[in-house]
């Protein structure tokens, strides 16, 4: 694990709110809690730190291999990056797990840092499958099961408060949580939620993750809303509920609830006019996005497309938490194009988004961008503001 910070004296900066806390907090302001998806790559401290400042509640990080994490410094140094300089985003560390022990030992090792640890049931991908990771837990529901209640017994037995609502305020407290998928067959969905949650008096997780899509469901195709409608209606009495796929903008959700009636909403010209042909579902808790986030840090925030604002507070970021160039000129490329929702003004052309792709350096990177602003300014004085 490794820091922004260069003293070493990193215990001030440790997380002490339990996630729960958070939902809470959300619920009594009349909003969804807002949530970063774990992504491949792209969900590293400089980005989190960025959507962070734009209001979102809590971050996962990309997932992380539990075995690999459990063996190797340098893949915690690598994969878990904390911050000691300033506000700590909100943390959820995701891993990729198949065993009781590596999972709950990997808990052990990251809960000093970071808010909760997060089980990976939903990537689809072939080669996590193959390893019996990700989406292919989903037809493993008593080892899912197994995997949640002993590392809740491990951090216990380190000392970590992990009674969910009991140690709400507890500055100890951490929280066990699972993002999944659906099945064709919603009742086998069911059966595995039941059998994860257990006595929903004495729940295994504090909250879910549903991303309505099935393992073979490409990201293209529109999230199933009748699954997400029926699982929120059975379990979101039981534990808060965050859904996953197509939150591009706020004014544009596929779905109502009375929580979308105090939204902030920066610009309104490309908000849907027709809330009466979406289904309503009350019982959901939170929205988590990941490519429209990418595209547009600041979406929590109200804004339906990227605001120059939110590309200075990124290079700010990175100049204190470094990313590899091409990375980072990714990042910027991500927030400089069309976004997801039916807006879609960009920062930069295309041909000025491939240009900046050629830039070898961080001085060419700063310059390209500088001179781009100057010119769309009107020959202002640029930007130059990264410390």
């Amino acid at each position: 694990m490794t820091t922004d910070h260069e003293d070493g004296d990193i215990n001030p900066f440790l997380p002490t709110v339990h996630p729960l806390k958070i939902f809470d907090a959300a619920k009594s302001q009349g909003r969804f809690l807002y949530a970063c998806a774990p992504m491949v790559r792209y969900s590293k401290l400089a980005f989190r730190q960025t959507v962070y400042h734009y209001g979102t509640d809590l971050c996962w990080t990309p997932m992380v291999l539990a075995k690999e994490f459990n063996r190797n410094q340098v893949a915690r140094d690598s994969d878990l990056t904390i911050s000691s300089s300033g506000p700590q985003p909100h943390t959820i560390v995701q891993f990729g797990s198949n065993s009781p022990t590596e999972l709950s030992h990997a808990s052990s090792l990251a809960a000093p840092w970071v808010s909760g640890v997060d089980l990976n049931c939903g990537c689809p991908q072939s080669w996590a499958c193959a390893e019996t990771l990700g989406a292919a837990l989903m037809e493993k529901r008593e080892l899912v099961r197994d995997m949640v209640v002993e590392t809740r017994s491990r951090l216990e037995a380190d000392g970590w408060d992990v009674g969910k609502e009991k140690h709400v305020d507890s500055l100890k407290g951490r929280s066990v949580s699972v993002k999944i998928r659906v099945h064709k067959d919603l009742r086998k969905t069911m059966d595995f939620i039941t059998t994860v949650i257990g006595n929903p008096h004495n729940r295994n997780v504090d909250w879910l993750t549903i991303h309505p899509r099935t393992r073979s469901t490409p990201s293209t195709s529109p999230i199933n809303l009748e699954a997400l409608s029926i699982l929120t209606e059975k379990f979101g009495p039981q534990l808060p509920i965050l859904v996953s796929g197509d939150v591009f903008t706020l004014a544009t959700l596929p779905y109502t609830s009375h929580l979308l009636d105090s939204l902030p909403i920066f610009t309104s010209k490309a908000a849907d006019t027709t809330p009466s042909t979406k289904p309503y579902i009350p019982k959901l808790a939170g929205l988590m996005s990941a490519r429209a986030l990418l595209a547009n840090p600041a979406l929590f925030a109200g804004h339906e497309t990227c605001p120059w604002e939110a590309v200075d507070v990124f290079l700010n970021k990175v100049a204190r938490a470094p990313l590899p160039l091409k990375l980072a000129v990714h990042h910027i490329n991500e927030m400089c194009g069309p976004g997801y929702g039916p807006d879609k003004r960009a920062l930069l052309s295309k041909k000025e988004r491939m240009k900046l792709n050629e830039c070898g350096s961080w001085i060419d990177v700063l310059d390209y961008l500088d001179e781009v602003r100057k010119e769309k300014d009107g020959g202002g004085n640029g930007m130059r503001r990264y410390a």
